[in-house]
């Protein structure tokens, strides 16, 4: 590679590279995101104290979307199905997260910060928390929904 070239790749790496968030914020789509700046809302169709944050899109919507929920210690999420690809980040806490059309605890593996998961279309899953709050991330491309194989395991069919 001559030297001209050379000078050239690291000139754009060396401008790609001062691109702070602070620059990037006037930019059409960007997004930041901290924690301390998230909305919290009930997400009655995952349970008693489940709250979601929306970070990006519209979950009615063919869209992308990203989005976290949180789950109080003790949550129990019946076996359901999603209507598209579920990519899931643990945050904190600990997810335990299985596939079947039965909910087995003992069948579900621990997941902890920094784990992925990706889950296809119509995969039948199930998860939880147990000792502590766990928060995940979750996006993919809408529209999104959640559809429990027990109409009995579903949050919104109970009488409060």
């Amino acid at each position: 590679m001559s030297a001209h070239k050379v000078a050239a790749v690291l000139l754009a790496l060396l401008s790609a590279a001062s691109l702070s968030p602070a620059a990037l914020a006037g930019e059409a789509g960007f997004i930041a995101a901290t924690p301390s700046e998230l909305k919290w809302t009930a997400a009655p169709a995952l349970g008693p104290g489940v709250m979601i944050a929306m970070i990006e899109g519209d979950l009615k919507a063919a869209e992308p979307f990203t989005l976290r929920l949180k789950l109080p210690a003790n949550t129990k999420i019946g076996v359901h199905t999603h209507p598209v690809t579920e990519r899931v980040t643990v945050i904190s806490g600990t997810f335990y997260f299985a596939t079947g059309n039965t909910f087995d605890a003992a069948q579900a593996k621990a997941y902890r910060p920094g784990d992925t998961l990706i889950i296809p279309v119509g995969t039948s899953m199930y998860g939880a928390s147990r000792e502590q709050e766990t928060v995940l991330q979750l996006h993919g491309t809408g529209p999104w929904g959640i559809t429990y194989l027990n109409p009995a395991d579903d949050p919104r069919n109970r009488k409060m």
